[in-house]
């Protein structure tokens, strides 16, 4: 056994596979149990056990064979040990002699492994107290902690130095902890013994590391844990030890009661101040280190605890800092817990100060209450444990009492349930409640309660919250059931509280609220109750097909989708199953895949892709379904649903991927007797064939869609998909190809692919490049065997890196990646443009790419050199002509490409290295006087007068432009010398200069505009800092002390942030400098990696000291916000590691905040300015996170203080930063509305967060409040008034704020008040919204009644309106407040109510008075909307109302200030009088007061009849919303019918007489919505028009009108007058409101109008229009359907839902196509028409005009012949994004085909067919021509006429194709065989020449 163990491990140390010297291990013990006591004293056993103690201490911890060495060490037989004991120790001796700083880890980590992993016997005892007495862990501590302080600015030293230290501390504890278990007491407390003194000493080494700030805070609170530890290790008596923390953790200084060891060892704790975080730090060692169950600490540990809880919540108001607040968050946790721990042992003292209503508890629940919204996601969480533990304190407490009936469980659940529900405290609260008190209690206060969190859910921060509230809420429901209803009854029950109410949502809700319903919500539910999805299907199915949705609503289908949805992929349904069952049928799954809602789309292909088991078959209907979804779903314009599509889709793929690889196992593995026994199932061979069949039909279908003129949309899709199939489908070897993509592609799909590089989106182009990347290098051989082709391509790409368009760089970059990949490439183009490298060719270990990519970047670089030359002569030329951003763009691209790890040609590299730095110095030279200028935007003048030369020419003195000649003095055309110029440019470097290529005669005319200056100079600085930014990023850097193994130096790393910090502190234009501080963030991180990472400091330093030196000489730009100055420290902090302290932060913001500070001395402002700028970009910057916190209280004083500044630009500074610390405050602003309840917080919270601010807006809102309620009412306007209102208007009560805050409310409530008495109407209003959240709920009576009373009677001898006006703002605000906080069940309310009433109702004179009417006017008309009916005074307010001018008229002859506004608030007041008395109880009650209220002094007519038009408007709108609400059948139709009856003959008579345009609208408007039968009969009487004159009045109104609000609503009502008299002209309008310029409004209002007109007009079985018309028509649905805008697109394809509604009910089929979305719709719109023609027997008339649309009339030469350049490099016209023609033609000529061969179509008109047949090929030649005429690979030079002519091609190619069909029918019926027919001309036979570089071009002809 010996010598075998030996030899095994011998063998163990020669292997070097990790699992096998596991296994060999494993293998060593059997032989050592097998060993006799004789083998313990065999010297070959001794040398084995001494070889596993040093190999067991030569591994590294996370090494998996150190714990199999562990094991089988404490497996050692019992004779064995004392050996392997020895063995071990002297090994262990030897580790702790180490003396190297950097190995004390490894030696560190070895002790915690032995600690952890052995029990060696009696090795606990003797080897611990050895490790303990020598000095190894003392020194390693000091020793760590020297280094670290030596090492102070080196982040990345100083943190490993600090992580070792923690180490070396846990390691101490660990062994303390492990000696107190083993050596016995006697021992332990010796003063005199070494263990003594060893733990004195760590002891003092724990104290110094919890004390000192600058140590991580990770070290600083173990260092806590260990003081604890060690402390209760040494101190007696032990039941002192308690009282001894509570005393230092008081500052209770008690030398004479501590040992005399204790005070020398831990003398600073007992002397000096202890700060905050130490202090934090204590309590958590106390917490965790002592032992709080059982009373084992004595009522001294309950002090302790109370104590404890004590200072953490002193704490809570002091520490900011995220990491603080973390670390207190979970102390305090921690603290509940032990509150809990203690609480079991039933101390009475304790149960009563630790009772829900006690002092502590209450102070507990503050802070929760102000943490539970804290914006750290630990901080939340740790407050919902909080909470949860202070329910079970209470909850433990009164063990026995019946929780419901408890009073604080029922005052904290009444206090929860009246917070708003956008308080996500207000959540986790609740779930925690529900676990207590249950689910049942909480629903018998409010029934209401799902459905409020429901529709809480359509907000995406809350629905996390909701849903979990939610489950907690149902799950324990549904247990609470279970256990007390025995039988199953209860499940309909609970089906109504959480099913139904979801189910309702599902089908009527809004987009966003679906969606997370399903997402959050509908999982957990089915999750909960699998069995619930059968309710849900039954109630689904049952109105599916009568509710199949909208455009904005799911309807029972979508809702029905996305529960089976959400049911399959949580693996409740197999699909299979319920589609063989019938359950739902393929046709439901396909009105689905096409819905018109997009997400009902998505969900039932979710439903198709997603399943539980990864391994799931797809069936042959799933791929059939797919194939149909992917032929109307590719162009979606909706990135999110792309996304989507592409996911969903990529998962099926993996499903086939992965269940094909079953299939082909298990068809391996079956026998031939098995495979006969299955042949009536599905063969896994057949499978795996229609697997194959299938992803080559998604291929297909996928490049098909790549055809030309295919929109972004469909080309993204159709990109991302064929991405993931060749990433899924490229399998490893030993799997078998179910399916390769390279099978599918060939040379013309090659060059498909590589079109796409020459799409506008470069997100195409990244997808194309990529997909080309992925295919395998045999297709590019065969693509590339054409060199002709290469060299094309290759000349495109250069031509392109220098145009003046920005994007064709773009498409230049990745044409030169792709075409790097050829071998042959420098043979067949490099060589004509450069010198060839004879040592390149010799290195062949480099790769064909490395050796391209080189010389592509040669060619590149010597061109741009040649350019920067040229350019310093003219820069004005190098914009026209060769802008050079392109070139360095085309580089960078390479470059980042190349891969850095594995290059050959290194010296060729280093120098290309060096050249291309140098290179970019030269290049911004050039241009950086333009962007660095004050005015980059205009150097060019556009006018030649004087005015402009001289401004010209002080910008040129001052940046003194490299320039040499007069082009900037000169016009801005330059005509034949730029031609003149290129040409002298080519004969001087003609083989290193190719610029001039590309530019033929048509550019003899450059156009210099100022723009295109600018876009040349600020691309050109943004290319190169890229390219400097790339260098720095990609190349690895070197030392240059080292040996050149890198490519770029430390000098030219130093020297490129150099170069960054000139830019960034001096350029101007905010595309150069936002691009230069992308570069140095790369060059940043370079730093940091090497020994520079000192120079971010002394940088941001000398920046800092720049800003205030405030030298007249500094070049830093104190305009422009400060320009790139923020940006650079930005860049300079945010390269600080995120664990640091954070020092460079601190310091900065400690300068900032210093500078920001308002100058009380008249020296310069411009460094408040920029500190200002600088603060204001750091509050924004989000990779700051929480660090920056701290400062925003001292941000806002900044910011408020500026704002008084007597200079504007620091006032305008202040605005912007005050701006970004709202928003970093209150979070990103959401919606538009400014008072939304989002984005605030409580009082208590704000002021808990921001202590500080508390006093300084208290005393400036008291500067601003004395300053706005001056005596004589002049105009005072405090600076700071509005910031101080905005954020105290941010804050909002909350009914949880208790009594333990000392940050009240009150003090504020005065000064506001007094604010709105301002003279200005903003600010009157402000203050009234501010007051509220500083008004408790059960204040607000008191305070309105206060404010009420202090209203001036009528008799007052001095009455101020403003102030009038502005209490009453602030008692409609507080009312407002009071009304919606719920509590209407509360009699203390009703009380308040009616004395707010009362009090009103003796201030009426108010209403009276034109000056103050308006306030109480508003006032008196919200009481009556909110439902508090003043019957008290109701006749005095009619009189208000009789008495107005309304009723009197107006007797001023000239106008008054104030009285429209009167009369506007008068007008409110009548309509909310006449909605009253609507109601059903005032009309059906008897009593004589209700019956006054019925009646009320004024009608709506007599409103319609004002002078003043915005009354009129007023009472018009009124009408409008009463109209749509009993349409809606929201109110009572015999209501609404009283107030509007007889108002047809005034409606129509304003109509004819209205001047206002707002007016004019309202009344069409509703003389549209009102039913015909009623208006008609008036118009004689009224108008003295017959039904026939009023549509031809608004059928003029719609030539002659300007506004296309109104010309849509007259059509809309003309169209519901419609006669035959008058139908072509409505026709003919109806046909220019399609046309693609015409405004939203009035395509919408076309489309509607088409809706209506659709079952009378468009699909009658008569043709009542006429066959031109009704053709034009369905021509206008064909244009609607295919317009930019989805608004437009969906509201036309409801007259295909409306024409397939009709088809369903005439025909009776059992299922229709009906909610489509656009692309299906225009589908089914062909198809209805070419069925419609058979209906009305017109197919013969009707064809040849639907081949004139396949036609189409676009003029091919127009835009042809322009070849000059356009000047606008931006404007791109108007371009419809979502249009394909082809489309359009392939789906009409699907139709057309299908209509001429099933009903063997006659023309009866031959001639009609001949014209079209000659025009077509008149056509297809002039396209030949014209292709003829493109330059090469027109697809990249002329990319939009080359896809004109593509579109063109298949129009005329399908249109003969037709024709040739219509012809060959009719020549067969006469005789002649179809054989013998002879060949269409076509476009092939007219290119009589090959088109070069368009292969893809030839090849869709002949496919045509």
């Amino acid at each position: 056994e010996e010598q075998n163990l030996a030899s095994l491990l011998l063998h163990c140390g020669q292997l070097n596979n990790g699992i096998q010297q596991i296994q060999c291990i494993k293998q060593i013990m059997p032989l050592v149990k097998m060993m006799d006591q004789n083998s313990a004293c065999d010297p070959m056993v001794k040398a084995c056990l001494d070889i596993l103690g040093e190999t067991y201490f030569s591994l590294g911890v996370k090494n998996p064979l150190k714990k199999v060495l562990a094991s089988s060490l404490n497996g050692l037989p019992e004779q064995l040990m004392p050996l392997g004991v020895q063995s071990f120790v002297c090994c262990l001796r030897e580790e702790l002699k180490t003396t190297d700083i950097y190995l004390y880890r490894k030696v560190l980590d070895n002790l915690a492994s032995c600690m952890e992993d052995f029990s060696l016997g009696m090795m606990k005892s003797n080897i611990l107290s050895s490790v303990l007495t020598c000095s190894f862990l003392q020194k390693s501590l000091l020793d760590i902690q020297e280094e670290n302080r030596q090492s102070r600015g080196n982040r990345v030293v100083q943190t490993q130095l600090m992580h070792d230290l923690l180490m070396a501390i846990k390691v101490s504890m660990m062994l303390v902890q492990k000696l107190q278990e083993n050596i016995q007491g006697s021992l332990w407390k010796n003063h005199e013994s070494c263990i003594w003194q060893s733990m004195c000493s760590l002891l003092k080494s724990s104290i110094s590391f919890l004390m000192d700030e600058t140590l991580l805070q990770t070290v600083q609170t173990t260092s806590g844990l260990a003081f604890i530890l060690f402390t209760k290790a040494m101190y007696e008596p032990a039941e002192e030890l308690p009282s001894l923390v509570s005393d230092l953790l008081l500052g209770l200084k008690k030398h004479a009661g501590m040992p005399a060891w204790f005070v020398s060892n831990c003398g600073t704790l007992c002397t000096e101040e202890l700060s905050d975080s130490v202090l934090l730090f204590l309590c958590h060692g106390a917490l965790a280190m002592l032992d709080w169950k059982n009373r084992s600490m004595g009522e001294s540990g309950e002090k302790l605890l109370l104590d404890i809880a004590s200072v953490l919540l002193s704490l809570s108001s002091e520490l900011k800092e995220s990491s603080m607040a973390i670390c207190l968050s979970r102390t305090v946790a921690v603290w509940t817990n032990s509150a809990l721990a203690a609480l079991i042992s039933d101390s009475p003292g304790l149960k009563i100060k630790l009772n829900g209503n006690s002092e502590v508890i209450g102070k507990l629940l503050e802070y929760v209450y102000t943490h539970w919204e804290h914006p750290l996601d630990v901080v939340r969480h740790q407050t919902k444990l909080i909470f949860r533990n202070l329910l079970q304190i209470h909850q433990t407490i009164v063990t026995g009492c019946n929780l419901k009936s408890d009073p604080f469980f029922a005052r904290l659940t009444k206090h929860l349930l009246s917070l708003e529900w956008h308080v996500k405290g207000k959540y986790a609260s609740l779930g925690c409640l529900v676990e207590c008190v249950g689910t049942e209690s909480i629903l018998q206060l409010d029934r209401t309660i799902p459905g409020q969190i429901l529709d809480m859910m359509n907000d995406q921060s809350l629905a996390p919250y909701a849903s979990d509230l939610l489950e907690t809420m149902f799950t324990n429901h549904k247990v609470q059931f279970t256990s007390s209803c025995k039988e199953s009854s209860w499940i309909d029950q609970w089906h109504d509280i959480w099913v139904s109410p979801l189910l309702l949502i599902l089908c009527e809700g809004n987009h966003d609220q679906t969606t997370y319903i399903i997402d959050y919500y509908l999982p957990k539910l089915l999750r909960c109750s699998p069995d619930s999805l059968s309710y849900m299907m039954r109630i689904l199915q049952a109105s599916a097909d009568a509710n199949l949705g909208s455009c904005s609503t799911r309807g029972a289908l979508g809702a029905l989708m996305a529960c089976l949805r959400t049911a399959r992929a949580h693996g409740h349904l197999e699909l299979s199953s319920i589609m063989s069952n019938g359950l739902v049928s393929t046709e439901c799954i396909k009105q689905g895949l096409v819905h018109q809602h997009n997400q009902v789309c998505i969900d039932a292909l979710g439903l198709l892709c997603e399943t539980h088991r990864s391994t799931e078959v797809v069936s042959e209907e799933e791929m059939q379904l797919i194939l149909f979804f992917l032929e109307y779903n590719l162009n979606s314009q909706s990135p999110s649903v792309r996304q989507q599509i592409c996911s969903l889709l990529r998962k099926l793929f993996c499903r086939i991927q992965e269940s094909s690889q079953v299939l082909y196992k298990l068809e391996q593995n079956k026998t031939k007797q098995e495979l006969l026994e299955d042949s009536t199932k599905r063969h896994p061979s057949g499978i795996l064939q229609q697997y194959n069949d299938f992803m080559s039909s998604v291929c297909d279908r996928l490049f098909e869609a790549l055809f030309p003129g295919s929109s972004h949309s469909t080309r993204f899709s159709a990109l991302t998909i064929l991405g993931s199939v060749a990433e899924i489908f490229s399998v490893p070897k030993g799997q078998v190809h179910i399916f390769k993509l390279d099978q599918e592609i060939d040379s013309t799909r090659v060059q498909t692919l590589i079109q796409c590089f020459a799409s506008t989106f470069e997100e195409v182009k990244v997808l194309a490049f990529e997909l080309l990347m992925k295919l395998d290098t045999v297709l590019f051989c065969v693509f590339f065997q054409d060199s002709e082709n290469v060299d094309l391509l290759f000349q495109a790409a250069v031509d392109l890196s220098t145009s003046t368009k920005p994007y064709d760089c773009v498409t230049a970059s990745y044409l030169l990646n792709f075409l790097v990949y050829h071998k042959e490439l420098q043979h067949i183009c490099l060589g004509k443009w450069i010198e060839h490298s004879p040592q390149t060719d010799e290195n062949t270990s480099a790769s064909t790419m490395e050796k391209n990519t080189l010389a592509v970047i040669k060619l590149l670089l010597v061109n741009v050199e040649e350019e920067i030359f040229q350019a310093k002569k003219s820069l004005l030329q190098a914009a026209a002509s060769f802008p050079m951003y392109g070139r360095v763009h085309c580089i960078t691209g390479a470059l980042q490409q190349l891969p850095f790890n594995n290059l050959m040609l290194m010296t060729e590299w280093k120098q290309m290295v060096a050249r291309l730095i140098l290179m970019s110095y030269e290049l911004s030279a050039v241009v950086s006087p333009v962007v660095q200028s004050s005015s980059p935007e205009g150097l060019i003048p556009m006018d030649n007068d004087s005015e402009m030369a001289d401004r010209l020419q002080m910008i040129l003195h001052e940046i003194q432009p490299q320039d040499t000649n007069d082009y900037f003095m000169q016009a801005k055309i330059l005509k034949e010398h730029c031609k003149i110029e290129s040409e002298k440019l080519a004969v001087r470097k003609p083989m290193e200069n190719i610029c001039t290529e590309m530019r033929g005669k048509e550019r003899q005319m450059c156009d210099v505009t100022a723009q295109m200056v600018l876009v040349c100079c600020w691309r050109s600085m943004k290319e190169v800092s890229l390219l400097l930014g790339t260098l720095c990023k990609l190349l690895p850097t070197q030392a240059a002390s080292e040996p050149s193994h890198g490519l770029i130096t430390v000098d030219q790393v130093k020297n490129i942030g150099d170069y960054f910090k000139h830019h960034l502190l001096q350029s101007r234009h905010r595309g150069a400098f936002e691009l230069a501080y992308a570069g140095f963030m790369g060059n940043l991180l370079c730093i940091n990696l090497s020994f520079l990472r000192k120079m971010p400091e002394q940088w941001l330093s000398c920046v800092l000291e720049e800003i205030k030196s405030c030298d007249p000489s500094s070049t830093l730009c104190a305009t422009r916000r400060s320009a790139g100055i923020p940006f650079y420290i930005q860049a300079l902090l945010a390269s600080e590691p995120k664990k640091s302290k954070t020092d460079l932060l601190k310091m900065t913001m400690k300068e900032l905040l210093s500078l920001a500070a308002p100058l009380n001395e008249s020296s310069s402002v411009i460094p408040q300015v920029h500190a200002l700028n600088i603060l204001r970009a750091l509050f924004r910057d989000t990779r700051l996170g929480e660090n920056i916190m701290p400062y925003v209280a001292d941000g806002i004083q900044a910011a408020i203080l500026g704002f008084m500044s007597p200079v504007w630009a620091v006032r305008n500074s202040s605005t912007l930063l005050f701006s970004a610390l709202i928003t970093r405050i209150f979070g990103v602003k959401r919606e538009k509305d400014e008072n939304s309840k989002k984005n605030r917080m409580t009082g208590r919270e704000f002021f808990s967060r921001f202590p500080s601010l508390y006093p300084f807006l208290l005393k400036q809102l008291e500067v601003v409040a004395n300053t706005s309620n001056s005596e004589a009412e002049e105009l005072k306007i405090h600076p700071s008034l509005f910031l101080l209102l905005l954020i105290l208007g941010k804050l909002y009560p909350s009914p949880m704020d208790g009594t333990y805050s000392a940050l009240s409310m009150a003090p504020f409530v005065p000064f506001i008040i007094r604010c709105g008495h301002s003279p200005v109407y903003r600010s009157r209003e402000m203050s009234g919204r501010a007051l509220v959240p500083f008004v408790m709920v059960n204040e607000v009576p008191h305070t309105v009644m206060s404010l009420l009373r202090g209203l001036p009677d009528c008799t007052s001898p001095c009455i101020r309106q403003n102030n009038i006006h502005g209490t009453l703002l602030q008692v409609f605000h507080l009312l407002q407040s009071y009304l919606e906080s719920k509590q209407f069940v509360d009699s203390d309310f009703q009380q308040g109510l009616g004395d707010i009433i009362t009090c009103i109702g003796t201030k009426l004179w108010l209403a009276k008075s034109r000056l103050s009417h308006h306030g109480f006017v508003t006032l008196l008309s919200f009481t009556l909307i909110s439902g508090m009916q003043l019957l008290e005074f109701w006749e005095e307010m009619n009189r208000v109302i009789s008495d107005s001018e309304l009723m009197t008229g107006v007797p001023y002859s000239s106008a008054v200030p104030g009285l429209t506004q009167y009369l506007q608030s008068i007008t409110k007041l009548v309509i909310s009088v006449l909605s009253v008395t609507t109601g059903a109880d005032i009309r059906s009650s008897s009593s004589p007061v209700v019956k006054k209220i019925a009646k009320p002094p004024l009608s709506i007519v007599h409103l319609l009849h004002s002078e003043f038009h915005e009354v009129r408007l007023l009472a018009l709108e009124a009408v409008l919303l009463w109209l749509k609400q009993a349409n809606a059948k929201q109110i009572a139709e015999e209501g609404v019918l009283c107030l509007l009856v007889d108002l047809e003959g005034i409606l129509l008579t304003m109509a004819l007489k209205e001047k206002n345009l707002e007016c004019f609208y309202k009344v069409l408007e509703i003389l549209y919505m009102m039913d015909l039968r009623k208006v008609l009969p008036k118009t004689e009487c009224s108008i003295k028009m017959n039904p026939n004159e009023l549509l031809t009045w608004s059928l003029n109104i719609v030539d002659i009108s300007n506004s296309a609000e109104i010309q849509s609503i007259a059509l809309k009502f003309a169209s519901k007058l419609i006669s035959e008299e008058v139908l072509k002209k409505w026709v003919q309008q109806i046909i220019s409101f399609c046309g693609d310029e015409q405004q939203t409004e009035m395509l919408l209002a076309a489309a509607e109008v088409l809706k209506s007109i659709t079952p009378f007009l468009l699909i009658n079985e008569k043709l009542i229009l006429g066959l031109s018309d009704t053709l034009a028509m369905w021509k206008c649905v064909i244009l609607l359907l295919q317009n930019e805008d989805l608004v437009v697109r969906d509201a036309a394809a409801e007259v295909i839902q409306v024409a397939q509604s009709q088809k369903k009910s005439s025909k009776g089929t059992e299922f229709a196509l009906r909610i489509v979305n656009a692309p299906m719709a225009l589908d089914l719109a062909f198809g209805t028409l070419c069925e419609l023609l058979q209906l009305w027997g017109e197919a013969g008339a009707g064809v040849p005009i639907l081949l004139e649309w396949l036609l189409g009339d676009s003029d091919l030469r127009q835009g042809s012949e322009t070849s000059e350049e356009d000047d606008n490099l931006f404007d791109k016209g108007e371009v419809n994004f979502w249009e394909e023609k082809l489309t359009n033609v392939r789906q009409l000529s699907k139709h057309l085909l299908r209509l001429v061969q099933v009903t063997h179509l006659t023309l009866p008109d031959q001639g009609e067919l001949n014209r079209l047949s000659r025009r077509a090929q008149d056509r297809a030649q002039l396209v030949a021509r014209l292709l003829r005429a493109l330059p090469p690979t027109p697809e990249f030079s002329k990319t939009s006429e080359f896809t004109k002519l593509a579109i063109q091609n298949e129009r005329i190619s399908v249109c003969l194709k037709i024709i040739n069909l219509l012809k060959s029918d009719e020549i067969c019926k006469n005789g002649i065989p179809k054989g013998r027919l002879g060949s269409v001309p076509s476009v092939i036979s007219a290119v009589s020449v090959r088109l070069p570089g368009s292969p893809v071009f030839c090849a869709l002809l002949e496919r045509s």
